[in-house]
């Protein structure tokens, strides 16, 4: 789910972990995984890029897909591959350098991590692992600010205009869903964009 690439938000993960992820695997993502999972091929290999607690890499695995998975945070990733019973990597987005393998990718709340002048390039090493007819997965908390908030974290939040601008440079992309969804962790009122990015079945 995190994917701290700021030495700001690792520092918040590395003494905060476990608490995380208690906090989180609970929240409800079916809404989520009903929008994201039709695309995905019955079987299909899905990369959670930035998996947090392994709760989405675990409903996935459930679900009858074969799952890989990354964090940056070496906290995060013992504890995702404890919960989702798979081998989860540690490195952060900056250092994917597969090409075509995914049939899909879910980066729940974790590129919202990634500096804005990184996000144009962290896109396209994304967009190179997919697979033609590929679709990914992205959230990010709402707004147009870089900024770090009262725990010390780092955040590049994003609208549609802002995401468009990171999108733009890909090649082959078919069609971009967004939608506004409520942080469902109680006692939070946060307003998240969503995206579902669809990749062409043949490039062109």
């Amino acid at each position: 789910m995190n994917t701290p690439s700021s030495p700001v938000s690792l520092g918040y993960y590395t003494h905060h972990a476990e608490a995380y992820a208690q906090a989180t695997r609970a929240v409800d993502m079916t809404p989520l995984y009903a929008r994201f999972l039709p695309h995905v091929r019955a079987g299909g290999l899905i990369l959670d890029a930035g998996c947090g607690s392994g709760r989405d890499a675990l409903a996935f695995l459930q679900r009858g897909y074969a799952v890989e998975a990354f964090d940056a945070s070496p906290e995060f990733a013992q504890l995702a591959s404890q919960h989702a019973g798979i081998p989860v990597k540690v490195m952060r987005f900056q250092d994917l350098d597969d090409t075509a393998r995914f049939d899909a990718i879910w980066a729940c709340a974790s590129l919202l991590h990634v500096p804005a002048r990184e996000q144009p390039d962290v896109w396209r090493k994304l967009w190179q692992t997919l697979k033609t007819g590929g679709v990914v997965y992205a959230s990010y908390k709402l707004g147009q600010a870089e900024r770090v908030d009262e725990s010390g974290r780092a955040f590049t939040d994003a609208n549609q205009d802002r995401l468009s601008e990171w999108l733009n440079p890909l090649q082959g992309i078919v069609r971009v869903e967004t939608w506004l969804t409520t942080d469902q962790r109680p006692g939070q009122t946060q307003t998240w964009l969503n995206a579902l990015v669809h990749r062409h079945l043949v490039e062109r």
